[in-house]
């Protein structure tokens, strides 16, 4: 067992990634052969991921605020506080906080043999306000 009492600083997210204030915690990566990353991110109200895929899927847990996840050929759709997503292997999302509120949600992926936990692609074009 392991207990970390400090983690690394927040990391704001970077803009070929997201689109308005994003930050990023990493609450954990442990040492292999553990491939699970863990992190706490906080978007501004509007700001979003660009679109983009996880090799082995991803959860994202809602912790406050309220938000928005749309896959590829699906409707937006609102998530809150308590909503737990559950997005497949390879497939192609994003995800952000409302038009006017905050939202932090915990990510959880599993990286890929190379390390990798994302794929990312294009900027969302058409974000709800």
């Amino acid at each position: 067992m392991r207990i970390t009492r400090r983690r690394p600083d927040s990391v704001q997210g970077p803009a070929e990634h997201f689109t308005g204030t994003v930050w990023l915690d990493e609450t954990a990566a442990p040492d292999a052969p553990s491939r699970l990353r863990v992190f706490n991110v906080h978007f501004a109200p509007g700001a979003h991921t660009a679109w983009h895929r996880h090799p082995h899927g991803q959860v994202l847990h809602v912790q406050e605020g309220e938000g928005l996840v749309q896959r590829e050929g699906g409707p937006v759709e609102e998530i809150r506080a308590g909503d737990t997503v559950w997005i497949e292997p390879g497939e192609q999302h994003w995800h952000g906080a409302g038009p006017r509120t905050f939202m932090t949600h915990l990510a959880v992926v599993e990286a890929a043999e190379d390390g990798t936990t994302t794929e990312w692609h294009d900027h969302v074009a058409d974000y709800p306000a």
